[in-house]
């Protein structure tokens, strides 16, 4: 995609509905709200994805990134949750032994639920958001910065770009993810999920969130790891037996890596907490953990080909906004 190199962008991590918490970015970033929408007289906002679920103000936050976006005030790529909104409300096709892309699991009926309240008396409107969501692409490539929701990997995103000019999928392409294995499945897993590896040792991992599980999220850009704690990347520390673990060489052959002189990365996802700041001079992770009581961070990118700790801006999410 072709942005105007003369323009600044605001990146936006994670929103999750707390849209009282975006307001107050938005201002201190200088957008004002002229007749119903946010805008700024030279910036553009570029969201990285997850605007809806959890939080108590879903369907405004929706409301306002569109309006937006729908008028060349921002971008927005799609995050894992917009996919999560398709693929539950999709039919899977014949022959996949689910009845939906997305299954009706509790588990994933847990972190649709808030969502769904939400629009029960608008479906009209959540039809319409779903369509959107097509809309959204998956990775933006603008030369001298990218962003994706979780991770960049040029193995999947050029037969992407291939297949899609402007990096939005279909409905077909949805339900080809639902098979586990196939491409459409493998793409969407990497680009809005992020990489991922096998607790050693047989061990699972039980999250704040409450979700057991036996892998971990882990770094693409790690350059020389020799353990298992030197790759995770999540908020969830791994249980001491399993950080200190050696990665096996073939472990380590197969691990993503976004060189150090790739252009500026953008992703969310990643729940981090503490003061932001880049992962290193090409990268930076925008998600803080916003509906959990932690920041919403932007990114301020002018023509910067290094990251500078002094353009993070954030404001601390409001308590009201925190999911009891």
């Amino acid at each position: 995609m072709t942005l105007d190199p003369y323009r600044g962008y605001d990146l936006i991590g994670d929103v999750h509905g707390c849209v009282r918490t975006l307001e107050r970015l938005l201002e201190l970033l200088g957008y004002r709200r002229q007749g119903g929408i946010w805008r700024h007289p030279s910036r553009m906002a570029i969201f990285l994805g997850d605007l809806l679920d959890r939080g108590p103000g879903i369907r405004e936050t929706l409301h306002q990134v569109h309006a937006m976006v729908e008028v060349g005030q921002a971008l927005c790529v799609m995050g894992n949750h917009e996919f999560y909104a398709l693929g539950w409300s999709t039919p899977a096709p014949p022959g996949s032994g689910r009845r939906y892309v997305r299954e009706h699991t509790p588990r994933h009926q847990r972190l649709i639920r808030e969502t769904l309240a939400q629009f029960e008396a608008y479906p009209q409107e959540w039809s319409e958001f779903l369509r959107w969501f097509y809309r959204m692409p998956l990775f933006l490539d603008a030369g001298h910065f990218r962003a994706v929701h979780a991770c960049w990997d040029a193995d999947f995103i050029k037969p992407l770009q291939a297949q899609f000019t402007n990096g939005c999928i279909d409905e077909g392409f949805l339900k080809a993810a639902a098979t586990p294995g196939s491409f459409a499945n493998m793409a969407i897993d990497r680009l809005l999920r992020g990489t991922d590896m096998r607790l050693p040792h047989g061990l699972t991992l039980t999250g704040d969130d409450g979700f057991t599980r036996s892998y971990f999220r882990t770094k693409f850009w790690e350059e020389n790891p020799k353990t298992y704690g030197d790759i995770v990347f999540q908020p969830d520390a791994l249980p001491e037996l399993a950080a200190q673990t050696p990665l096996t060489e073939l472990q380590k052959d197969e691990l993503l890596r976004y060189g150090a002189q790739e252009p500026l990365l953008f992703v969310g996802h990643y729940w981090r907490q503490g003061r932001p700041a880049p992962i290193r001079p090409n990268l930076a992770c925008l998600d803080y953990s916003a509906v959990v009581g932690g920041k919403l961070v932007a990114y301020r990118l002018d023509r910067e080909r290094r990251l500078d700790a002094d353009k993070f801006v954030w404001v601390e999410v409001d308590a009201q906004e925190v999911p009891r």
